[in-house]
């Protein structure tokens, strides 16, 4: 089962308020590369009641108070709306997409093995028979593994704007000279962060909005309110 919250530290320029990297583990990682997956649709359904996709929010009203005698057959407003992400991955952390888990199916005809012709929705008619195409075929994934990178003893540098790279000493000791010489003005001070359902939701939000996420997503979730 995914994990319900994971942990992020931040290395941060305290007078700046600035994040200079983050260094997280496999299952940030994985979070990451799993906002990727998500369909246009999933992202806007998840964000629309906190006001954070603009107009898009209202085509997706408009979807859901469409009539279905408006739809070509085969299409639905849960296929529209709630779309299955291209990629399926199991034990992604804070998984927010909700068909991610369903189990898969297709449709096909009587004359499959002839036909070999497959429908993602039921009842469509057959091209080549014409016949219904109402028989089951289960959806084996291709991904075996759990996730999408390794990680039993990496640990890897995520930059503001949501780059990663694996850590290394090397790097590390790089970056921070970087840093020290041309951005940092305070002192450096490394924060826990505890990553939740909603600190995620406020991530994609902000990968939508800017490219300086890590920091904007610190100054608006862990700097004390004053």
């Amino acid at each position: 089962m995914a994990a319900s919250t994971i942990k992020l530290k931040l290395l941060v320029d305290t007078k700046a308020k600035k994040v200079i990297l983050a260094e997280a583990g496999k299952d940030f990682i994985d979070f990451l590369i799993h906002l990727l997956s998500l369909p246009l649709a999933t992202v806007v359904r998840l964000l629309k009641e906190k006001n954070m996709v603009g107009s898009l929010s209202y085509l997706y009203e408009t979807i859901e108070n469409l009539p279905d005698s408006c739809l070509q057959p085969g299409h639905t407003k849960k296929s529209l709306l709630n779309p299955r992400a291209s990629i399926r991955v199991t034990g992604i952390p804070l998984t927010l997409s909700n068909n991610d888990l369903e189990t898969r199916y297709f449709y096909c005809c009587a004359n499959y093995y002839s036909h070999h012709t497959v429908a993602d929705v039921p009842n469509m008619t057959c091209p080549t028979c014409m016949q219904k195409m109402s028989c089951t075929l289960s959806y084996v994934s291709s991904t075996a593994g759990v996730g999408f990178v390794n990680g039993s003893s990496v640990t890897y540098i995520v930059m503001e704007n949501l780059e990663f790279m694996p850590m290394s000493p090397e790097l590390f000791v790089t970056l921070l000279k970087k840093f020290k010489n041309r951005e940092v003005c305070g002192a450096l001070e490394e924060i826990d962060v505890n990553f939740g359902m909603q600190e995620g939701l406020n991530l994609l939000k902000l990968s939508m909005e800017c490219n300086t996420v890590l920091t904007n997503f610190y100054q608006a979730n862990v700097v004390p309110k004053v």
